[in-house]
């Protein structure tokens, strides 16, 4: 009796003492796993600093010239419309009009929603301006002043086109106080024309560009995650989750796009300065919106490119065997 009371005893002691190394155990290795992820977060902020400074100052270029040709873009497109809003349609008035209906026809006009600016011209200005072209006075030959007076008016760009001139021509034709009305036909046709081909090429070009773009930042980032595929590995084999180790990378990705669209605007905006300040004509093609819609799309763009390629290549790391890293 005494002998199985001490067997019993024995077997509750055992049990007790190998319930005690094992919650050591246990405790150890939780606090083990601690350290070494403690210590490969630190191992990373170290060794992926210079592929992530790579890759900041890689993604930062090709945004750079990505902005470059934006920017081209928009000045081509401010000189297109400089260039239509500079179209001159001239109104003739007839020579025995009275002054109540040239006015009449000043004010109609004036109050057309293709008009943008126009000047009431008098057969004494329509004289001065055609002797300042360098033409001879016909004074010695006529007593009579043969130019007649007009209404010179520019047009608004959408109204730029053959056919929407050649509409207001037929409908100030149809007034009585009207003698004739022209515009340079031929300049308008080749304008647009040329304006068509010069779009066309440069959308091409945008296109191209833009997924070669998108190309290139994507094989920087995954040149940058990389270098970080055994540190991803061993981080999954010691236990961490997915979503503890794609969830830093992540972070950095967006911090690192949206820096590198600022640096690349910073470049731009550089550039922009000291192309104006030796062509000062450009600063008039200069518009602030479209320049802000321009420098939001290289930031977003820089955002959206970095974070799905880090976050890709950290998922496709994770579902690899170590053996294939090598």
């Amino acid at each position: 009796m005494h002998e199985r009371q001490r067997f019993e005893d024995n077997k509750n002691t055992d049990c007790a003492c190998k319930s005690v190394i094992f919650a050591r155990h246990k405790l150890y290795s939780t606090r083990t796993k601690s350290v070494i992820m403690a210590q490969f977060g630190k191992g990373y902020a170290k060794r992926s600093t210079p592929s992530y400074f790579m890759a900041i100052v890689g993604v930062s270029l090709i945004l750079f010239f990505l902005g470059i040709l934006g920017w081209i873009v928009i000045d081509a497109n401010k000189l297109g419309e400089y260039f239509k809003e500079n179209i001159e349609v001239n109104v003739y008035v007839r020579e025995n009009v009275s002054p109540k209906d040239s006015a009449s026809l000043v004010e109609f006009i004036a109050a057309q929603p293709y008009v943008r600016s126009y000047q009431y011209v008098t057969k004494d200005m329509a004289k001065q301006k055609y002797l300042q072209d360098g033409n001879k006075d016909w004074g010695n030959l006529l007593d009579k002043n043969p130019l007649p007076a007009s209404i010179d008016f520019k047009i608004k760009k959408d109204y730029a086109s053959s056919d929407s001139l050649n509409r207001i021509r037929n409908e100030l034709s149809q007034n009585i106080a009207v003698s004739n009305v022209l515009f340079p036909q031929s300049l308008v046709s080749n304008l647009n024309s040329i304006i068509n081909k010069i779009s066309l090429v440069l959308l091409g070009v945008i296109i191209v560009i833009s997924i070669l773009v998108i190309l290139l930042i994507d094989n920087t980032i995954r040149l940058a995650m990389f270098s970080n595929r055994f540190l991803i590995k061993t981080m999954q084999m010691v236990g961490a989750t997915r979503w503890f180790i794609a969830r830093p990378m992540d972070i950095r990705a967006l911090v690192n796009g949206a820096l590198s669209g600022v640096i690349a605007i910073a470049g731009i905006i550089a550039v922009i300065f000291v192309a104006e300040t030796w062509l000062p004509d450009l600063r008039a093609l200069r518009d602030y919106t479209l320049l802000a819609f321009l420098f939001a799309a290289i930031i977003l763009l820089g955002i959206c490119i970095s974070f799905a390629s880090t976050h890709r290549s950290v998922l496709k790391y994770l579902k690899m065997k170590l053996d294939d890293l090598y």
